[in-house]
């Protein structure tokens, strides 16, 4: 009978720490993932139905994100971007509507060249969110702008604060020279 009650306690002690490094190996996933993805990780938990939910939905990001070829742009493309993002601004005094679809366009095809897939708005947030999360709501703001812009609902500062968002993830697209892990 003595052997039994050791028994079921050795049991019951290994159910215990078992549950605890759970909960500890879930603690760490969190934090990595609140780290990681900053404002990113609370707009996706507001998003789901579950904190589980979400925290998959990031998980499978940063696994996608690991297959694509990111890569940094070469010298000579950095230069020119620069210099077509000075052109695009300068345009903006005569054309503030048609240089925020500029922008746009530009900040797409260094996305491209850098190694992510532009097909998809969404996609491209998703994306972006590995290693761009702090400059996501700069991207969102100015895409919903220029978005605005084409039904002709944004007004002239409207279409300047866009042209400051882009700038914010263009210009980080365009210096980062790691793959944001």
């Amino acid at each position: 009978m003595d052997t039994l009650i050791w028994v079921a306690l050795v049991v019951v002690a290994i159910a215990a720490v078992a549950a605890v490094a759970y909960v500890v190996v879930q603690q760490q996933r969190r934090s990595r993932l609140r780290d990681r993805f900053g404002p990113e990780y609370e707009r996706t938990m507001a998003e789901h139905d579950s904190k589980r939910e979400a925290e998959q939905e990031l998980i499978a990001r940063e696994q996608r994100h690991a297959e694509l070829d990111i890569k940094p742009l070469p010298e000579q493309s950095r230069d020119d971007y620069a210099n077509r993002w000075a052109e695009v601004q300068e345009r903006f005094v005569d054309a503030p509507e048609s240089a925020v679809a500029e922008a746009d366009q530009l900040v797409t095809t260094v996305m491209a060249e850098r190694g992510y897939p532009t097909e998809d708005f969404r996609q491209r947030i998703a994306d972006l969110s590995v290693g761009h999360a702090e400059t996501l709501t700069h991207y969102r703001k100015a895409h919903d702008i220029s978005e605005r812009a084409t039904r002709k609902e944004a007004s002239t500062e409207d279409l300047r604060q866009a042209m400051v968002h882009y700038r914010a993830l263009f210009e980080e697209l365009l210096h980062e020279t790691t793959r944001g892990r």
